[in-house]
């Protein structure tokens, strides 16, 4: 089989494909908003479509792809390992390449994170995490932030606080605990009785990009510290890069027990997790020889995984893409956040590094205060799809909402965002949330429909 040629003859048939084997709803999803596009190639920062039309990609494939598509470093990376033959996941060995990229990650991780622990993915890495702390500390407990995500498996949907991917999958694992994230007296409130085995939380929360105070993450910490439960920083979107810094804690002089990452270590080419850790945490889950294998992964240390990190880590190191997307993001959020003085509905830029969000809310004058109630009442959050659609079907960008039900556009790029880039999502941003605010208007007669569509799903009607 030749896979350029099959691709090459049913480059058209994706979207029927999968209505027809996959998701259904999704494509429903992508054809409402306009976001059914037939993408053929991509390098760096941008996406081809069939017509040859380039687009700047503001979701990252969820971070994933922190340096870009295809970076050639990567690439070729994977390439010697699949022409080398080397053994692969011979199991009962100590593969080399596994060995390498823990000693390359053990020193840029937080002090004290000596050991790792390699799994497939950042749901795997979380559940790895829970699974260490109630282990090492012989408690059950775990709390959590409401409004974080950590995966959809059933030990890290547990502990992630949102009802809609919740929703229809209960009940949930035991002795999870939700509290307010930023709220430290909640946070104290759980875990003074001295049962909890870990807190979990995400630096910076993914859905909706919220910051936390500078005093939250240092004093949870300290709370953790003070009634012997463990801190699990779940880096899996923020980490690597993404902020400006390696690694979101160091924004915040936290030093986690245990750091879950995932995403961009992939070089956005082969799926991979991990779990950094503290040794005694390690040694309390494999204590003994027959418990050597107690919890592993199948895949978790393939070659062509290790490869993929060491050669993201190798990039990331001498190409200065973390100081680059320290300064970019900071360029991008001065470009934009005037826009908040100027448009009623937007309402804040927020953002670290390359993850950044623009939040919309209830304008103040009449004239914009209806059409507003209009989307709201039809489906809450559906304002932020007349500025994510138009921003690609006119400006060919591609975002996201932050989150189901907020109306928050998010933005998480690759690091590697050129200033021609930069200008791109200012001129569109500008143009498209200006255009939310003519009414009536183009932006208002897509709202309609979408409101309409909204309101005919919620009766159940096709």
């Amino acid at each position: 089989m030749n896979i350029l040629d099959l691709i090459e003859q049913r480059q058209q048939e994706n979207f029927a494909l999968h209505e027809q084997y996959l998701n259904p709803q999704m494509v429903s999803v992508l054809k409402t908003i306009g976001f059914d596009r037939h993408y053929v190639k991509a390098q760096g920062a941008y996406l081809f479509d069939e017509r040859g039309d380039r687009y700047l990609d503001l979701l990252s494939g969820f971070g994933v792809f922190a340096l870009g598509r295809n970076h050639p470093v990567i690439v070729q990376a994977l390439q010697d390992v699949l022409a080398a033959e080397l053994p692969n996941l011979v199991q009962l060995d100590a593969s080399l390449l596994s060995g390498l990229l823990a000693e390359r990650l053990q020193k840029i991780t937080p002090p004290g994170l000596d050991r790792i622990f390699f799994a497939n993915s950042g749901t795997e890495s979380v559940e790895a995490a829970i699974k260490f702390s109630r282990c090492a500390t012989g408690r059950a407990k775990i709390v959590y932030c409401q409004g974080g995500y950590h995966g959809l498996t059933l030990g890290a949907l547990s502990a992630t606080g949102d009802p809609h991917f919740r929703s229809g999958f209960g009940p949930f694992l035991p002795e999870f605990v939700e509290v307010p994230f930023g709220d430290l007296a909640a946070l104290e409130q759980a875990l003074a009785r001295q049962d909890v085995a870990a807190f979990i939380t995400e630096p910076i929360q993914g859905h909706g990009v919220w910051i936390p105070a500078a005093d939250y993450l240092p004093g949870a910490a300290a709370l953790c510290r003070r009634y012997g439960s463990l801190l699990i920083a779940d880096e899996v979107q923020t980490g690597l890069g993404r902020t400006g810094k390696w690694w979101a804690v160091e924004h915040f002089g936290v030093e986690p027990d245990l750091l879950c990452m995932a995403k961009a270590l992939s070089g956005g080419l082969v799926p991979i997790g991990a779990v950094a850790c503290r040794p005694w945490i390690f040694d309390k889950v494999f204590s003994r020889m027959d418990r050597a294998v107690v919890h592993g992964s199948t895949f978790g240390k393939n070659n062509l995984a290790m490869a993929a990190g060491l050669a993201t880590l190798e990039v990331l190191e001498t190409e200065g893409w973390i100081d680059h997307a320290a300064e970019m993001g900071r360029q991008l959020l001065a470009d934009l956040q005037p826009l908040v003085h100027q448009y009623e509905y937007l309402k804040a830029v927020r953002g670290l590094g390359m993850i950044m969000a623009l939040e919309f809310g209830e304008p103040k004058s009449m004239a914009l205060k209806l059409p507003w109630k209009m989307l709201e009442t039809a489906n809450r959050g559906l304002f932020s799809q007349i500025i994510t659609v138009p921003l690609l079907t006119r400006h060919r960008i591609l975002s996201q909402v932050a989150g189901h039900g907020l109306n928050v556009v998010k933005f998480m790029p690759p690091l590697i965002l050129t200033e021609a880039d930069r200008h791109w999502i200012v001129e569109a941003v500008t143009d498209v949330v200006a255009d939310a605010h003519r009414v009536p208007g183009a932006a208002w007669d897509f709202g309609k429909t979408l409101a309409t569509q909204a309101i005919r799903n919620r009766a159940g009607v096709r």
